[in-house]
């Protein structure tokens, strides 16, 4: 996992509600644990036709959505079932942040534990990136914060421990690992 201090991008935005992770990555694709190439398959029902073609209306595939690394979407992102490849797709797609309203905590947990920023915000700053797709904004996890095109700044809630994964590029088992040390002399200090 790659450090995240900030993140400056223009948004995509799937106004739908309740997207959940069976949109997100459908079934079909959850028979790998390789993480790469899963960007194709993220909303592939919502994406392609039957004949696997990009849909030209479906807001991940309009012209420099593959470029944006900020997701903007409907209230309760991410419910349905625990399904990590869900986060995965989207990080290998290229997104670093989702923002909504509310964002279900199994996938929220599961963002943060590969990379992607969930951002909850008030009901008025999302309606307003709702209505303007592709605003600039800022992500800055050193100081969980949401930075607007106007320069608004709102504060987003991120637990010290996943922030502290995300600014340093780990995860929970990298984490456990640089610990390695002061296990040893734990274990070694015991009676």
């Amino acid at each position: 996992m790659e450090r995240m201090t900030r993140v400056t991008s223009r948004t995509v935005v799937l106004p739908q509600t309740d997207i959940d992770t069976d949109q997100i990555m459908p079934a079909r694709f959850l028979t790998t644990t390789d993480r790469e190439g899963l960007g194709k398959a993220a909303f592939a029902d919502w994406r392609y036709d039957d004949d696997d073609q990009p849909l030209p209306d479906f807001p991940l595939n309009q012209p420099g959505a593959a470029e944006a690394q900020v997701l903007v979407a409907g209230n309760n992102f991410g419910c349905g079932s625990s399904r990590e490849h869900a986060p995965w797709g989207l990080v290998d797609f290229g997104f670093r942040a989702v923002i909504s309203t509310q964002i279900a905590d199994i996938f929220r947990n599961n963002a943060l534990k590969n990379g992607l920023v969930p951002v909850i915000v008030d009901a008025d700053t999302h309606r307003w990136l709702m209505e303007n797709p592709g605003a600039e904004v800022t992500v800055d996890v050193e100081s969980a914060t949401l930075i607007l095109p106007d320069n608004r700044v709102l504060e987003f809630p991120i637990d010290g421990f996943s922030q502290h994964c995300l600014l340093e590029g780990t995860d929970q088992l990298g984490f456990l690992l640089a610990q390695d040390e002061a296990i040893s002399r734990f274990e070694q200090d015991r009676p």
